[in-house]
């Protein structure tokens, strides 16, 4: 069966594991819809297919206001075709403020190559990508939110409610007054303390497996920092110059996350979001990733399926609980971890923020009943981030192994493609079933924690 035959069955079915992956642009409305869209289905000939909402867009189709495909999760299409291009979407998502020139200079490339890049691997420049981005993100709060039009100009990128109401005009036809007539029937957002509270829903594929999420969270949870309950997971943040709290509620019948988020500074909305769906790994495809495990050996019938990666909030405290869990119980890394917060850690509002790597640098660490080898290692990784921000050298650091600088990047960035064969439960688990793990790449942090769950 090919793309489209695919793509035709899952628009009649209203297949929800199809949601995100691809559009329908109906011809004689001028309007695109995800896969579940509750519409009557129109016939086939008057239907074209996107694979991205930009690119439906740019053919000049608006987006629903009934199934709204600014709230789809989001699409691997655009990944497995180069890193600079993957590193060129989340920048240009994440970070509104810096201009296209800018991104190349981060990424190392031209302008002209990027733009080559984009328009060769996606049919849409950078700069319409970003657009038709913004737009999409500005509809998501204009229909999900209160907040005034300038706000959500602010949140979504525009520099003026004139510039977002313009460009709504013209590439979407739609004013923010009819985008609201769709919207909640009571406030969602109003402003406290100098910050904006703002509710809004963030879909995954089915199936997600919401037990094994929330188990591996709930013993690893940071006291004052994180909150973990039945249904829900919170926690606060620091993002650029901006801090807040959110809290993600599972909505299984809607496959969605109900998020409550306060947040200091709108203008690092968009880049707060992406990490809320990263952390909660909203964007992965459960039939694609348990397809792979299945070709290492692994059998069906033990595959937990719809497993995500839980990710934690960024690099810096995914290496912090690392090198703090080195050669000792889950329990008193934890242990460990919270006083590191306790001691360090700022505040928003009520809640307890991560030590920034500043603060760790700057400190003895004598609270930490640790060998005095392991603090000055915390200290040099805190130093480190001080002065590179990244940790792709990490490595480098006295006391900090291949393991430690895997897990971080697993959990830290959320890479799918994570393979930790030095330890000792996979090791056990492989010779069991009689693995080929290299069959899971690129999914193979997946593969880890099934095994891990397995144990």
């Amino acid at each position: 069966m090919n793309t489209l035959q695919i793509y035709q069955q899952a628009r009649k079915s209203r297949d929800p594991r199809f949601d995100g992956q691809f559009y329908v642009a109906v011809k004689s409305t001028g309007i695109f819809c995800r896969p579940i869209c509750p519409a009557p289905t129109p016939k086939e000939e008057n239907v074209e297919y996107y694979q991205l909402a930009p690119l439906a867009m740019q053919a000049g189709f608006r987006p629903c206001l009934r199934c709204r495909p600014d709230s789809a999760p989001g699409s691997y299409a655009w990944k497995g075709t180069t890193t600079t291009l993957e590193r060129g979407v989340k920048l240009l998502r994440a970070h509104p403020e810096l201009t296209v020139t800018d991104i190349c200079k981060k990424l190392g490339v031209s302008d002209r190559y990027l733009r080559e890049l984009f328009q060769q691997k996606l049919g849409i420049s950078p700069k319409k990508f970003r657009l038709f981005d913004q737009l999409l993100i500005a509809k998501n709060l204009l229909h999900n939110s209160h907040l005034s039009i300038e706000d959500v100009a602010i949140a979504s990128g525009f520099s003026s409610a004139r510039r977002l109401q313009a460009n709504l005009h013209s590439n979407l036809q739609l004013t923010p007054s009819q985008i609201r007539k769709n919207g909640p029937n009571k406030p969602l957002s109003v402003n406290q303390e100098d910050s904006a509270s703002l509710q809004i829903q963030l879909a995954y594929r089915a199936p997600y497996n919401w037990a094994h999420f929330i188990d591996f969270l709930t013993l690893r949870a940071i006291a004052d920092i994180e909150t973990v309950t039945e249904n829900s997971y919170g926690r606060s943040f620091v993002y650029g110059n901006a801090k807040g709290y959110f809290v993600a509620s599972l909505n299984p019948t809607k496959h969605c996350f109900d998020i409550e988020l306060s947040i200091n500074d709108l203008s690092y909305f968009q880049g707060v979001v992406l990490q809320i769906r990263r952390l909660l790994d909203l964007d992965c495809d459960p039939q694609v990733i348990d397809a792979c495990l299945q070709a290492t050996g692994l059998p069906q019938d033990v595959i937990a399926s719809g497993i995500r990666i839980p990710g934690v909030w960024s690099v810096f405290e995914a290496s912090c609980r690392a090198v703090l869990g080195q050669q000792i119980s889950v329990k008193a890394a934890v242990n460990l971890v919270s006083q590191l917060a306790q001691e360090l850690g700022g505040r928003y509002q009520q809640q307890r923020l991560f030590p920034t790597p500043e603060a760790v640098a700057e400190s003895d660490l004598s609270f930490l009943k640790i060998p005095e080898k392991r603090r000055q290692c915390l200290r040099d990784l805190a130093q480190f981030y001080c002065q590179n921000g990244v940790f792709d050298e990490m490595q480098s650091i006295k006391g900090i192994g291949p393991w430690t600088v895997a897990y971080a990047a697993m959990r830290g960035q959320s890479n799918p493609d994570i393979w930790l064969d030095s330890d000792l439960i996979i090791k056990k688990q492989i010779q069991n079933h009689l693995l080929v793990p290299d069959e899971a790449a690129p999914w193979r942090s997946y593969l880890t924690f099934q095994l891990w769950n397995m144990a």
